[in-house]
């Protein structure tokens, strides 16, 4: 078994985290898909005057989820929804059908993902990688309101 070593980190840096500040984000889906939120998370750190800390996104459902993705290639995200509905399929003998044939595939789906997401943010920006985006992913076919909690907790301008 191999071990990483650390070639460079910078000096840990010390917040009191004298501010939480929380919003609600409410997102129009569609139907089934992947929805970039990621500049109304920016906006809302812009808002809190957020400098450095950590933003905590949580969606309010139980049939649709939040992630970290690639956002330069769109075939990425064809192949995650294929990737889930591959794992998840409609019509595969659920007991769970009251909503339809899409319902118990998408608290899979969700199960699979997360509804949550903790983003450390320094200098008034999430850390996200250079081809990173946070989607709301939606495993309904018919069109939704969700709604996602964010929250800055950290030191704020």
């Amino acid at each position: 078994m191999s071990r990483a070593t650390i070639h460079h980190r910078t000096s840990p840096s010390v917040v009191t985290a004298n501010t939480i500040v929380t919003s609600q984000l409410e997102v129009r889906t569609t139907g089934t898909g992947f929805f970039d939120v990621t500049a109304d998370i920016a906006a809302f750190l812009r808002e809190a005057g957020a400098q450095e800390g950590t933003a905590t996104l949580f969606i309010r459902h139980t049939s649709a989820s939040l992630t970290i993705q690639e956002n330069a290639d769109p075939s990425v995200l064809d192949d995650l929804a294929t990737a889930l509905d591959r794992l998840a399929p409609q019509n595969a003998g659920w007991t769970h059908d009251t909503e339809g044939p899409d319902d118990m595939p998408g608290h899979i789906k969700t199960m699979l993902t997360s509804v949550s997401l903790t983003i450390p943010v320094l200098a008034g920006r999430l850390t996200l990688g250079t081809w990173q985006g946070v989607y709301l992913v939606e495993h309904r076919r018919a069109p939704h309101r969700r709604q996602i909690v964010l929250q800055f907790c950290g030191r704020a301008a």
